[in-house]
């Protein structure tokens, strides 16, 4: 049996392990073993007696706080009762979503552990998980507003979800598949919906041998689908999250090879990056693939597969230069991303492989770990990019958090360079970015850099030059780099003991040579402590100096967080002194203070903190070097100066002597009792000054004072438990260098108060907090009392609160129950200190005689002197004290454990972990540990007189003075947080005060205030129907004032109510599973048991009246609450803007699930047609949800689709798209249900999605109209809340209004098409039938065919959204009223589209999507039909050609692939029309066309569609462009615009074309059918899923060609802007081949400008396909292409070649090689030989040579930021050609000039790299002659 069990009587699953090192750890096993028996008891007893909203609550929320505490100090079977009660809590029906969200967290927190609970031990099911994210995610109420949901919910519930699956059972896979596989269909927003689920659900990390009911399913399926889109569709993120998750889970048994190069591939593309020199580059918005996620992909590919490491070698090569400080946009927030998460990850990995606990997780194979090799090689692969991003703007943090984990795994490669950076940059002083740069990265590798000796025995002796190099960095002018100095220093010191062990070297003789050389620096300790302490002294006394001109009352931010980071520095360094460099350090540090006098608010501040450090590290010898000093100053000052208690301003040096004191009472308090009467005489002297300042200062002295004494506190920071001063014989300091703290054994040194000490503190009290609390009480009318003595005298007594609070216990009184519950609502405590330590003044309770004196006060100031703020203010600080502190106040705990936390990350171990952290960090999560349970040692009962002070609170915060009111209020809100339901007490109050009339302005402010609330929630979004249903008729009331100020505040409150109220539940019914839960949890019978009996079957039966009675109760409120805001509303006695109020909260209250009164029906429709917008607005939305909330429920009925159509269905292989079983849903145009028999035969599938991927397991469609709700009803059968609308709407008058307010323009020329009000009429319409369509037919008649100047936007738009309302509502008509709507509709329709302007046209676009969207188009034949009515008939000429065409375009698209026989009629009907003349009605075509082959496209290879395929479209077209590509244009004409004409390739054997010839029009047509493809191109390639088919690439000649057409600016424009796209599009490796072809085509074309504009696209084209044009052959074409193209006689192709050339060089694609170099080498040695001077140079000559300067050039351009070892020659040969013939001597002085610009800011380090020779030949030629040479 394991100890703890033994000790505990049970296993626990995790404990805190910082519990052991309290002081008092021994008593805390009772302590928790009752704590968690009353919780799980109660926990249990609340759910099975039904009170879930509160006891459940209540006690979920202190199990919370156990855990926080103790951890999972519980056993497994308890551990799994918890879990399994708080799922069934989360998954039950209908349960209030607040506490969904909370029930969740506490059952995240619970599985967060995964290594305690195996698949064995536990199995949560999914489905009811999946129906909750269903019921939450994708709602159908909460768009209307009939469902409020908590705003963090989705995200709570997909964590939840995530920390579930693991434990999901093993079928789960499949039955997920066939659920959600039916959703899949990739033109879908369905789609986006099944990827989320199989991301967030499918289960991954099961056993290997289980992977074929996991994994295997779907794995070849998934890649199928991931590699058959190329566009980056939305949902491509989530199957890229799940496979990285996949990879992760199952290293080592997923062969992922021949997906790597896609992989990297893809990840490249998503960072966008600008490549090439092409004037239009196209931006792609792609967040698809997260950083996070796929490095955790790529780094779980690492190991065994050497493939990987290469692609990641190539990945950094071709991202380097992005890194660079030069390269600013919008990528290096990615690229840092990147630079962070991979060595983070893969040190993730290591330590999983290599140092984490064995656990049932699967294991990695060993031949998959990675090798030692492996870990060389990524690091040596990072390491060149991390020293270019380190000095980025951006990038030195993310580059520090790289190194800090590189350093860890190999700090020998890593940290010498680092150090190579680092020293220049600190000896160099013009570049402080540099020097703050290197330093932020060498903290980050400090702990590797030390403690390394095996692999990097160096790092050591490097501290102290760092350290000496730094101290100039405490520069005073500098803050930036003064704080990042400070931190580098602490961080060294904290690792290393500054301990002189020089003589180490004469007294042993078995040290190495570098210890040897070590000991021998460690002599420099002393002298770098006190140049530190003169570099500091320095400051402060410069800061002191700075702040006489500044605002001397507080610190401005900088000196803030200057005064933290010198005193934690100067904490860290006298910490790890030995005692002789301590004792030098404290008499520099007490020469300082002796001498010195600076004002106190800035110098004084900072000195004092020293003096703090100093007393804390040794209190011994600082308090007797320091106290004496400061005691006989003080007592000679008061001496000589008689008066000086009435003095208001005191004299610097007394007050600089004070506040020495004040600070260096902050340390031991043991040491402090030896001066208990010096300290109680000074306290007394100084308690009641005048001064203002001096008095404070003096109640800090008491604080500290106190504190030092009764708190629970370390003593001890060191690196290391031992003393540091042991001779040098026995114990070798420098072995300490950065060793881990050990957390078995931390060694703690706990100060625990003494009777001494707390006899002293008790003193201190009596003889100062009694006699002030006296004082107090003595006040009254006739015995006043000066404020400012009042003042001085409140401050002690807040002091003496704040110092003490630790050891004075709350009151006991009687308490009081502020909500009815069925379990006590008990908060639990716990011990914080060893022994009661308690003290009493004078037998009574502190805290309660000091309330007693205060609300005496209080009374007293109300009544005479209310304008005294300031005392005031003091009181309720006092009142927060005591009601808040007991010894650790919750923002302080809160920032230092933030701040412990930043700084556990910065410097811990994340290869190894096992809490391997330096000491000084565990000693100080022990403290915090302390601190917390501090925070929650108390047990906030509410009693009778936190009753009062809450009363007083808020009497004080309805005050006449602001600052008051404000002070008052911040501790009401404190109190409403830290005490459950305490605002009950002052509901009333608020109440009563809004509501009256009467009540004047200053409390009326204060009230609303108090309801306004500090944070997101405030009292009015409460989640209880008592509360609601008092206050919100209230703040309806609440308008009795005008003023400005008060307004706003009721305009805050409302906003914040509607932005952040919850839905409270009405009904909660506690299912049987849920309460088996809990009865399972209370059986859990452990050695432990609180003595809570077991409930009787009595009990159980009550529990169930308890919950009938809790839910008949919140019914009656909400039904009271909405009668009463309707009858005030309706009263007609509220001003507009309180009427509108009451609308807002009626709007809050419609909810899906209780349905509404008819009066609040009534009111709605009543105000639908109110003068004012926003009231229409909102009622308009109200009524679209009752609508949507009195919708009634549509039969479905089973039907099998495979039976329908006689096939099987498939069981193994899926095959997307148009198959055998889903013929019969799609649109036949030679079967119509053109009669009744038909249509009624006819099963319609209204959504686009089903039954393209697969068919769901039970298939509903809706049964026929017969079985389905009557929708003819007269208003005898409606049910009352049904009647104010069935009477608005046949009330014409009513409907006439309705429709003219709608109709009107609200933002000119900003309004669009509105869905809101298109959901109003289709509600309307669905559930009425066409009842009401009389009443609106001439309304939509007019509207429609509105073509008036100034209305027929609005008019139109307000006509179409009710149109589109009547026809998507008619979805379940039967066939004859359907018959008789499209009778009338389509005419209307047909008019309409012949009145559509340019300012309607995306408006209709909305609509004829809107109608179609959803529906089968085999119902909808007769709206197909019309819109196919020859649209291109020209009427309305090319605009109504092009509106007819957008209509057509808009419906069909939504409909997707189940049109194919439409799609095809399209196609053919638009064919002719290809080169239309009409530029608008081209550019439709073009557009449409990208929509018809949107379709053709596979997800797996044996896939078919029915849909128009581009192929034969292509084959038809491309013979009747093939002629343009041959076109020439003329070099005039692509600079100018003259009139010569193009000319054309005289091998076709065609002459150059005249202008008047019939071939002219041929061009004509081709040129404008160019057009129309070139627009059809550019959107089909950023929509279509598969954007580079072989069958595209004829195109390609044309774009490359046409793209240079100066004569035709749209062409020109056309081709370049698809040549762009085209660049980017994804190229798919068997499609490669036959773009190389491609370009060796157009390498042989006449254009020179084709050339040109191949070179820009094979730029783009390889960078954007690097991992797939990576292969040796590829290479070789590529670069055969550019090494032609380098030597082509047009010189604007050979200089365009060399840029590409060096793209290619620089990217890492091409590898620059001797061969390489030899080539051109070669070319540049041809002679240009000249016979005669007559005679010109040859041109061929000349062009060879030129290329072979040109390739030269390229090469040096490839490193615009280094200097490679084969650059220096280079340069020189380019030298020797600075005087050839133009253009050569051009190309190579812009090479030298590029060259100086781009290396001129590392000249002085690039230069190192050339011989002597060499510079002075560079010189000479990179620097001008100048004038007078």
């Amino acid at each position: 049996m394991d100890e703890r069990e033994k000790i505990l009587g049970f296993l626990p699953q995790k404990e805190k392990i910082y519990n052991k090192y309290l002081p008092y750890a021994d008593n805390l096993d009772v302590e928790s073993n009752a704590v968690f028996a009353e919780i799980k008891a109660n926990l249990g007893k609340s759910v099975a007696l039904r009170d879930i909203k509160t006891g459940a609550n209540h006690w979920s929320g202190q199990l919370t706080r156990y855990i926080k505490l103790n951890g999972m100090k519980f056993c497994k079977e308890d551990h799994l009762a918890l879990i399994n009660l708080m799922y069934e809590l989360v998954v039950m029906p209908e349960l209030e979503l607040s506490l969904v969200q909370k029930f969740a967290a506490m059952l995240i927190n619970l599985l967060k552990k995964r290594d305690l609970l195996n698949r064995d031990d536990l199995v949560l099911h999914w489905r009811p998980l999946y129906k909750l994210v269903e019921y939450v995610a994708y709602s159908p109420y909460e768009h209307h507003g009939l469902q409020l949901f908590p705003s963090n919910i989705e995200n709570v519930i997909k964590s939840l979800v995530k920390q579930c699956r693991v434990y999901f059972p093993i079928e789960a896979t499949q039955e997920m598949l066939d659920e959600w596989r039916p959703l899949m269909c990739p033109f879908d927003v369905t789609h986006i919906k099944a990827m989320h689920c199989f991301e967030y659900f499918l289960p991954t990390n099961l056993p290997p041998s289980e992977h074929d009911q996991g994994f295997k399913l779907w794995f070849e399926e998934f890649i199928d689908l991931w590699d058959s889109c190329h566009n980056t569709p939305p949902w491509e993120a989530s199957l890229v999250n799940l496979f990285a998750r996949l990879a992760h889970d199952n290293i080592g048994y997923i062969d992922w090879t021949p997906h790597i190069s896609k992989i990297f591939n893809r990840f490249l593309r998503s960072f966008n990056l600008p490549v090439g020199t092409q004037e239009v580059q196209i931006g792609r918005t792609n967040n698809t693939y997260d950083v996070h996620s796929t490095v955790t992909w790529v780094v779980s590919l690492m190991g065994r597969n050497q493939d990987v490491q290469e692609h990641i070698n190539k990945l950094f090569k071709t991202l380097q230069t992005f890194y660079h400080p030069s390269n600013l946009g919008k990528w290096n927030i990615k690229l840092s991303g990147l630079l962070m998460w991979f060595p983070k990850l893969l040190v993730k990995r290591l330590h999983r492989e290599r140092y984490k606990k064995s656990s049932w997780h699967t294991p990695i194979p060993e031949n998959e770990k990675l090798t030692e090799d492996d870990i060389t090689k990524f690091v040596e692969s990072m390491r060149p990019v991390i020293c270019v991003s380190m000095f980025s703007k951006y990038g030195s943090q993310d580059s520090a958090i790289a190194l800090r984990h590189l350093s860890n795994l190999r700090p020998e490669i890593v940290v010498p360079d680092l150090l190579e950076r680092m020293y220049p940059a600190m000896e160099n002083l013009t570049e402080p970015h540099r020097l703050i740069a290197c330093m932020i990265c060498i903290v980050a590798v400090a702990r590797p850099m030390l403690q390394s000796p095996k692999f990097y025995p160096e790092g050591k002796s490097h501290v102290l030059p760092l350290l000496n190099l730094a101290l100039p960095g405490i520069d005073p002018n500098d803050f930036k780099k003064c704080l990042v100095t400070f931190q580098m220093i602490s961080t060294f010191v904290t690792l290393v003991p500054i301990v002189d062990c020089s003589d180490a070297l004469h007294l042993r003789n078995d040290l190495t040579e570098n210890e040897r050389e070590l000991c021998s620096a460690t002599a420099q300790f002393e002298d770098f402590v006190l140049q530190f302490m003169d570099r500091v002294l320095g400051l402060i006394e410069n800061s002191a100096q700075e702040h006489i001109h500044g605002d001397v009352s507080k610190l401005n931010p900088e000196q803030r967080m200057l005064e933290v980071g010198l005193s934690s520095t100067f904490t860290s360094v006298l910490q790890q002194c030995s005692s002789a460099i301590f004792k030098s350090a404290l008499r520099h540090l007490h020469h300082f203070v002796a001498n010195s006098i600076y004002e106190t608010k800035v110098g004084g501040r900072f000195a004092a903190n020293l003096c703090r450090a100093a007393a804390k590290v040794n209190p011994e010898a600082t308090l007797k070097l320091f106290l004496p000093h400061l005691f006989r100053n003080i007592k000679e000052h008061i001496a000589s100066h008689e008066d000086f208690a009435e003095e208001e301003r005191l004299d610097n040096s007394f007050l600089w002597n004070l506040l020495m004191l004040s600070q260096l009472v902050r340390c031991n308090g043991a040491e402090l009792v030896k001066y208990k009467d010096n300290l109680l005489e000074i306290i007394e002297l100084t308690i009641h000054l005048k001064c203002v300042e001096g008095y404070e200062l003096t109640g800090q002295l008491i604080r500290y004072t106190l504190r030092a004494l009764t708190l629970h506190y370390p003593l001890d920071y060191k690196s290391i438990a031992e003393s540091f001063d042991r001779p040098v014989t026995e114990y070798l300091p420098i072995n300490d260098w950065a060793v881990p703290g050990d957390s078995s054994k931390i060694g703690m040194v706990w100060h625990i108060p003494s009777t001494e000490e707390v006899n002293f503190a008790s003193q201190i009290l009596h003889r100062i907090l009694g006699k002030e609390l006296e004082a107090v009480q003595s006040i009254s009318a006739d015995k006043p009392m000066k404020r400012e003595e009042l003042l001085c005298r409140l401050n002690v007594v807040l002091e003496c609160l704040q110092g003490a609070g630790a050891v004075i216990s709350m009151w006991e009184d009687k308490k009081v129950d502020l909500i009815e519950s069925q379990v006590p609502l008990l908060r639990f405590t716990c011990s914080c200190s060893l022994g009661d330590l308690e003290i009493k003044l004078n037998g009574r309770n502190i805290r309660e005689a000091v309330v007693t004196a205060m609300r005496t006060l209080i009374s007293h100031m109300t009544l005479t002197c209310e304008d005294d703020t300031k005392g005031m203010l003091k009181i309720l600080s006092i009142y927060e004290a005591v009601l808040f502190f007991h010894g650790a106040q919750k923002n302080d705990f809160d920032s230092r454990w933030k701040s412990f936390h930043a700084v556990k990350m910065a410097l811990q171990d994340d290869l190894r972990k096992g809490k391997r952290h330096i000491r000084a960090l565990l000693v100080d999560r022990v403290q915090l540990q302390q601190e917390m349970r501090l925070l929650y040692s108390c047990e906030r009962i509410f009693t009778e007189r936190h009753r009062d002070m809450m009363n007083d609170l808020y009497n004080l915060s309805v005050s006449r003075y602001r600052e008051v009111r404000k002070k008052s209020q911040a501790v009401l809100f404190s109190s409403f947080n830290n005490i459950p339901y305490s605002y009950r007490c002052v509901l009333p109050d608020v109440i009563t005060h809004i509501k009256n009339s009467e009540t004047p302005e200053y409390q009326f402010k204060g009230a609303l205030y108090v309801i306004l609330g500090s944070g997101k929630r405030n009292m009015a979004t409460k989640r209880s129907w008592e509360i609601i249903s008092g206050l919100w008729p209230a703040i309806t009331q609440a308008q009795h004032s005008e003023k400005p100020s008060i307004l706003k505040v009721v305009d805050d409150m409302i906003n914040k109510v509607d932005k952040n109220m919850e839905s409270p539940g009405i009904v909660t019914k506690t299912t049987e599973s849920v309460l088996s839960a809990a009865q399972k949890l209370l059986q859990q019978r452990q050695p432990f048991q609180s003595d809570i009996k077991e409930l009787n079957s009595e009990q159980l039966k009550s529990a169930q009246q308890f919950e009938q009675n809790l839910n008949d109760r919140n019914l009656r409120l909400y039904n009271q609450l909405v009668e009463d805001l309707v009858k005030l509303v309706n009263a007609g006695n509220l001003t507009w803007k309180f009427s509108h109020i009451g609308l807002v909260f009626l709007s809050l209250l419609l909810r899906h699930d209780t349905p509404v009164p008819a009066s609040l029906v009534a009111l709605n429709i009543k105000t639908m047609v109110h003068d004012s917008l926003h009231a229409r607005k909102l009622t308009t939305a109200a009524v679209s949800a009752l609508l949507k909330q009195q919708k009634r429920k549509h039969k479905k009925v089973v039907i099998d689709p495979h039976k329908i159509s006689g096939t099987e269905r498939p069981t193994t292989k899926f095959c997307p798209g148009d198959r055998k079983d889903n013929k019969w849903i799609l649109y036949n145009s030679d079967d119509l249900p053109t009669t009744k028999e038909k249509y009624d035969k006819l099963i319609f599938i209204e959504k686009t999605h089903w039954g393209y991927y697969s068919w769901p397991k039970e298939m509903e469609v809706y049964a026929p109209y017969e079985d389905q709700p009557n929708i003819r009803r007269s208003r005898d059968e409606l049910p009352d809340n049904e009647k104010p609308i069935y009477d608005a709407f046949m009330d014409p008058e009513f409907v006439k209004k309705f429709v003219s307010f709608l109709a009107l323009e609200e933002n000119k020329g900003k309004d669009k098409f509105r869905h809101k009000y298109l959901t109003l009429f289709k509600g309307l319409f669905r559930n009425y039938g066409d009842t009401f369509l009389e009443s609106f037919k001439p309304h939509i008649e007019k509207l429609t065919a509105d073509s008036s100047h100034d209305k027929h936007d609005s008019h139109q738009r307000c006509g179409m959204e009710m149109l589109c309302g009547i026809l998507r509502g008619a979805k379940h008509w039967p066939y004859d009223m359907s018959e008789a709507m499209w009778e009338w509709a389509l005419p209307v329709i047909r008019k309409a589209m012949s009145v559509i302007t340019v300012s309607t046209i995306s408006d209709w676009g909305n609509f004829f999507s809107s109608v179609s969207e959803s529906r089968d188009p085999r119902k909808m034949y007769k709206f197909f039909e019309l819109l196919l009515e020859n649209p291109l008939n020209g009427e309305g000429g090319s605009f109504g050609d092009t509106s007819r065409l957008y209509a057509l375009q808009q419906a069909l698209i939504q409909q997707e692939w189940r049109v194919p026989d439409l799609l095809h009629r399209v196609l053919t009907y638009v064919q002719p029309h290809l080169s239309h003349p009409y530029k608008i009605v081209r550019d439709r075509i073009g557009s449409m066309i990208s929509d018809l082959f949107l379709f053709d496209y596979k997800v797996r290879s044996f896939c078919d569609t029915s849909s128009p395929k581009k192929k034969p479209f292509l084959d038809m077209v491309i013979p009747q462009l093939d002629s343009l590509k041959f076109t020439v244009i003329d070099e005039l004409d692509s600079n100018q615009t003259d009139d010569k004409v193009n000319h054309v390739d005289d091998t076709n054997g065609e002459e150059p074309m005249n202008v008047d010839t019939e071939e002219t029009d041929e061009r004509k047509i081709a040129i404008r059918l160019c057009k129309t493809i070139m627009k059809w191109l550019t959107n089909s390639l950023g929509r279509t899923l598969t954007t580079a088919p072989p069958e595209i690439f004829p195109i390609l000649p044309i774009m490359c060609t046409l793209q240079s057409e100066s004569k035709d600016e749209e062409m020109k424009s056309s081709c370049t802007l698809s040549l762009a796209c085209f660049s980017q599009a994804l190229i798919q490796p068997e499609v490669i081949p036959v773009a190389i072809s491609t370009m060796r085509e157009i390498i042989g074309l006449k254009s020179w400008h084709a050339r040109v504009a191949l070179l820009g696209y094979l730029q783009v084209m390889t960078f954007n396909n690097f991992f797939t044009v990576h292969q040796p052959s590829i290479i070789e074409d590529i670069q055969d292409i550019v090494f032609h193209l380098i030597c082509d006689e047009q010189l604007e192709v050979r200089e365009m070649a060399a840029v590409t050339l060096s793209g290619l060089l620089h990217c890492g694609y091409l590898q620059m090689n001797k061969q390489m170099v030899d080539h051109f080498e070669r070319l540049t040695r041809i002679k240009l030989k000249k016979r005669r001077v007559t005679e010109n140079i040859t041109l061929d000559a000349l062009i060879k040579r030129h290329a072979g300067v040109l390739g030269l050039s390229a090469f040096v351009q490839a490193y615009p930021y280094d200097v490679p070892e084969f650059m220096p020659q280079i340069l020189m040969d380019l030298s020797n050609h600075v005087d050839d013939p133009q253009p050569i001597q051009m190309t190579v002085k812009k090479t030298l000039s590029n060259f100086r610009r781009t290396h001129h800011d590392n000249w002085h380090d690039h230069k190192q790299m050339f011989t002597d020779d060499q510079l002075v030949i560079l010189t000479d030629l990179l620097v001008s002659p100048t004038y007078y040479a």
